[in-house]
């Protein structure tokens, strides 16, 4: 699934995601496509947080995949528990190069190569209260929702 560029000025790429980081996103953004998720990158939170990614499941299963690409990105990382007030599961996305017993049992784990993905470990569900369930939907959709005029307004301003 491609990433749509909804600003001149990108603010799904923000310079904070090294080129590791995007090739990781992009292969677990084509298992999860394949998965039939609506996938969304760089989603902020109620509590301040940002997803690297957020999924809307067909059966309304929220997930997020924080990625990470070193031994070193995963240690100094202590906020990645406060996801799980935000998703029914929690998943952790690497590359082959980062030693997958790092990652915490408790959670899922993807492994990417950049063209695809495949689930190393399944996540365990902790289902959402309903009120939160309604507000990350809620923003889900209206961040895609906008996401997309935006780059509908891109393209119109495009010159021919």
């Amino acid at each position: 699934m491609t990433i749509v560029s909804v600003m001149d000025n990108n603010p799904l790429i923000d310079g904070r995601q090294s080129d590791r980081a995007m090739l990781v996103r992009r292969g677990v953004q084509v298992l999860l496509h394949e998965m039939r998720h609506a996938v969304l990158p760089e989603l902020s939170l109620a509590s301040g947080r940002r997803a690297d990614l957020i999924t809307l499941s067909e059966k309304g299963e929220i997930w997020i995949v924080e990625i990470k690409t070193s031994i070193e990105d995963f240690r100094v990382d202590r906020k990645w528990p406060e996801y799980r007030l935000h998703c029914d599961r929690l998943f952790f996305a690497t590359h082959p190069q980062v030693p997958l017993e790092i990652f915490p049992e408790d959670c899922g784990l993807l492994l990417s190569d950049g063209y695809g993905a495949h689930m190393v470990r399944e996540a365990p569900e902790h289902r959402l209260s309903p009120a939160t369930r309604k507000a990350v939907t809620l923003s889900f959709s209206r961040n895609a929702a906008q996401r997309l005029m935006m780059a509908e307004w891109a393209a119109v301003r495009q010159p021919r």
